[in-house]
């Protein structure tokens, strides 16, 4: 099992490089441990920090152990990689109520039972409790600043003489290297895993575990997440997309999922699902020669919002899209609504103006429409529908109108769509 982890990374598509052409030998010949750091800036993980965590997957099942290292310590300080400024920095108790937040998302990913048992670790057990001298002496000599100032994350914001860079941000190298070579002390741990934009980082602790402890240790990077069209991957016009449901609900989690181009479903199912080849290479070809269905994004939609969110959940955020396109809105329940709400357009009304306030101005006040004219227009073109219903001319809104939570979702042609909210 062990001989096919690099082989099945690279048909994924996720093997960018390895610091060993004797990697796959060493993996086959035993059990390794490997880590990957996870930076605790928000009480959350976005979908674009999602590709370590399955990589550490990917490790799990081919038999090695994973650990999870929570950035408690370095998380004070902020790494520079793929910034183009400063980080703000967070207290120490944000920073640790950030760290247990993010424990639970890891929980759905990966197996913390069996011989192959994943291990969180938080730096910040370590790195307190190094001296400043004891670093400078121990550690900081084994590191050159003409290495570091070449390195790809420190050269970027060097060139940029309006942000640089501070010494707080330059040290962050020195920091992860410890860190791996703390795992290396205490876990056994001989691999890194991490994004293209690691490599730097993980060289330097494979550096200092050779210069330290005479041992050898190994780095294995993922490329970077990008979309076809350029755009930037994890990002919708209502904001980043999370992997937990206080920050994005399993609605428009699977929404998100769901409106993955053709152009990016092939490698999207192999880089974020753990779908079978088999069953992947079906999908790949149902979506070339079929791509209307959207088979390929249907599967992945699924998968991942049970593997975050539960199989319940998915439910409920497929029975949602399906009432959204349907028009079957009154069969949704408040918290479904109020997921659809969250994800549009939305003005409010005083419970005062049922009877009075006119479609055509609930249109305007939804955003759904610039003008009165506008909306007039749509009206008597059948254009506009309440609550998925379409209305031929226009009318006043009653309290009939309101689905469960007190929202109207208004229709502007097939696909438009705004919510006016009562307020309360």
């Amino acid at each position: 099992m062990k001989n096919d982890l690099l082989d099945e990374l690279r048909w994924r598509g996720l093997l960018h490089q390895t610091t060993s052409e004797n990697m796959g030998a060493y993996l086959a010949a035993g059990t390794r441990t490997a880590y990957a750091g996870f930076d605790p800036t928000a009480d959350s993980l976005t979908v674009g920090n999602y590709v370590p965590i399955a990589m550490l997957a990917h490790w799990q099942r081919a038999g090695h152990r994973p650990i999870v290292l929570m950035g408690g310590g370095t998380g004070l300080i902020g790494d520079p990689s793929g910034k183009s400024s400063e980080r703000p920095l967070l207290d120490r108790d944000a920073v640790e109520a950030n760290v247990a937040s993010q424990k639970r998302i890891f929980e759905r990913v990966l197996d913390f039972t069996g011989s192959a048992a994943c291990t969180t670790v938080n730096n910040a057990h370590w790195l307190g409790t190094l001296g400043y001298i004891d670093v400078l002496r121990d550690v900081g000599k084994h590191f050159s600043v003409n290495q570091m100032m070449m390195r790809d994350s420190i050269a970027a914001r060097l060139n940029t003489r309006e942000q640089g860079i501070s010494y707080t941000e330059f040290s962050y190298m020195i920091l992860q290297s410890y860190d791996f070579l703390h795992l290396y002390r205490t876990h056994g741990c001989t691999v890194q895993l991490g994004g293209a934009d690691q490599w730097g980082n993980i060289v330097s602790g494979i550096d200092l575990i050779r210069r330290i402890e005479s041992g050898e240790a190994f780095g294995i990077t993922n490329p970077l997440v990008t979309k076809a069209d350029g755009g930037k991957f994890g990002k919708t016009e209502t904001g980043a997309v999370w992997l937990t449901a206080e920050r994005t609900s399993s609605y428009r989690f699977h929404q998100f999922w769901l409106n993955t181009s053709d152009a990016d479903i092939a490698r999207f199912l192999r880089w974020f699902s753990f779908l079978e080849r088999g069953e992947i290479e079906t999908l790949e070809a149902a979506a070339t020669a079929r791509p209307q269905e959207r088979a390929a994004q249907r599967a992945l939609a699924d998968h991942l919002t049970a593997l975050f969110h539960g199989a319940t959940e998915c439910g409920r955020a497929k029975s949602t899209g399906q009432a959204l396109f349907s028009g079957n809105l009154h069969e949704l329940d408040a918290q479904q609504v109020e997921d659809l709400a969250s994800d549009l357009p939305s003005g409010e009304m005083d419970p005062s103006e049922w009877g009075t306030l006119s479609l055509l101005d609930a249109m305007v006040r939804s955003s759904i429409v610039a003008s009165k004219r506008e909306a007039r227009d749509c009206v008597t073109q059948g254009g506009a529908a309440i609550n998925g219903v379409k209305v031929a001319e226009d009318r006043p809104l009653v309290a009939t109108d309101a689905l469960p939570g007190g929202v109207v979702l208004i229709k502007r042609g097939k696909k438009q769509w705004a919510a006016l909210r009562l307020r309360r």
